[in-house]
């Protein structure tokens, strides 16, 4: 497994009352973690680097499709009696924008950081969803910034320590991350019994401008915060059963690496949906959420963080 993986994201899933994780790798990864835990637990970041891998633990990259109906069952029984109209207003969402250093390396500007809730204001406004700054702050603390990896004590530590608001505020943390991952978020289901780990994780070499090559436009929060506002993966679930839960998200039998505009894995679908935001295509490739994806995360919202 010494070759450099092309597949950017991949996610674990953990019960609906539990804490459940989408996490994605960047491009580099040679290792390939364990199964998938089992639905009441926290689940290893996994690397299908190859197709026998993943289809082996039943496309480990997102949610099995048992959790994924269980979702499903319990959104739906939150959203009856509240009216469209509610769930469809549109939507602020105050961002704490916390800055991890090891006191030389790590250190975001705020025109940076400026240009970060641009990004996702661009890309979340067809949806109804913007993003405002409320505070940035800098922790200058080499063991939550070098290699910090999902589920590890650093990121306990650092979110009990820095987490602020409640489900309805984003926290989004920035640092060099372990395990050659791009970041990671959890899902608004996770929210009630695990509060203070709510959030994103992102690497800080992901913003506009920074130096993860083809992962440097910003769009690593873009993605990330889509599975913190209730997405999967354009790939979740292959070209059988719901998939995404998503009906205008072409299926797609596996992620997208590079753009490569005749992808089509899933024939009865249409061709795979690479300018999604929530497929594995670089920053430049992905530009759209689509309508029902919009729908999905406001219904989400509504369920969980309003």
């Amino acid at each position: 497994m010494s070759t450099r993986s092309r597949i950017r994201r991949i996610a674990q899933a953990g019960a609906v009352a539990g804490l459940t994780m989408a996490c994605l790798m960047v491009p580099g990864t040679s290792s390939v973690g364990a199964a998938p835990a089992p639905a009441t637990a926290r689940a290893d970041c996994f690397t299908p680097q190859n197709p026998a891998q993943r289809g082996k633990d039943g496309d480990a990259n997102d949610l099995t499709p048992a959790q994924a109906a269980a979702v499903e069952r319990d959104m739906t029984a939150k959203l009856a009696g509240k009216a469209a109209t509610a769930r469809l207003a549109a939507t602020n969402i105050p961002v704490y924008f916390h800055v991890i250093t090891d006191g030389s390396k790590g250190n975001i500007s705020d025109a940076t950081i400026a240009k970060q809730i641009s990004v996702l204001n661009s890309a979340y406004a067809k949806a109804g969803f913007s993003f405002s700054l409320a505070k940035t702050d800098r922790t200058n603390k080499a063991a939550w910034y070098n290699g910090i990896t999902d589920g590890s004590s650093a990121e306990t530590q650092m979110k009990n320590a820095l987490h602020t608001g409640g489900a309805n505020v984003l926290n989004l943390y920035t640092a060099s991350l372990g395990d050659d991952l791009l970041g990671w978020a959890t899902f608004p289901w996770s929210y009630q019994s695990s509060p203070k780990m709510d959030g994103v994780v992102m690497l800080d070499t992901s913003v506009p401008g920074g130096s993860a090559t083809n992962y440097n436009e910003g769009d690593t929060a873009t993605h990330e915060i889509g599975h913190w506002l209730g997405l999967y993966h354009t790939f979740q679930g292959g070209c059988s059963g719901s998939g995404d839960y998503v009906a205008d998200t072409p299926a797609e039998a596996s992620p997208t690496s590079g753009c490569p505009a005749n992808k089509d894995t899933c024939t009865a679908a249409g061709k795979d949906p690479i300018h999604n935001f929530m497929d594995y295509s670089y920053d430049n490739c992905m530009t759209e959420f689509t309508a029902g994806q919009g729908t999905r995360m406001k219904n989400s919202w509504t369920s969980y963080r309003a």
